[in-house]
């Protein structure tokens, strides 16, 4: 099993830069699918972005050339930066872990192991 653990959330005014991680204490962390998912109150869960195991990463359109999604096989951890903020970013952000058959952000059926979620809130 994974445990993916998220840290990095806070609050930050639109236009700002946040840095969430997500640690995965996996011996074969390698081989190891990342995506982070977001849902903001009374919306539907929102695929992010999703890094494969060679990091190839995959991005939603809304946070395409903003958002930065990067690994370290070394920390076992994922980063997603985030930057050029807007208010409607604000959501709680989930990492979720695997090894699926395709490693994308657009079906979070495909994830068996979530985290418990950091908060992201922007102000404008």
């Amino acid at each position: 099993e994974l445990y993916p653990v998220e840290s990095g959330g806070g609050s930050v005014q639109a236009g700002g830069t946040m840095t969430v991680s997500c640690k995965v204490d996996e011996w074969d962390f390698r081989s190891v699918c990342l995506a982070w998912f977001r849902q903001a109150p009374g919306k539907a869960r929102e695929g992010v972005a999703a890094i494969d195991t060679d990091g190839s990463v995959k991005y939603a359109d809304s946070v395409k050339d903003r958002f930065t999604l990067s690994r370290d096989n070394g920390g076992k951890t994922a980063y997603l930066q985030m930057n050029s903020l807007k208010s409607e970013d604000t959501a709680m952000y989930y990492c979720a872990a695997d090894r699926p058959f395709s490693c994308t952000y657009r079906d979070a059926g495909q994830y068996s192991y979530w985290g418990q979620g950091t908060q992201v809130t922007v102000s404008s």
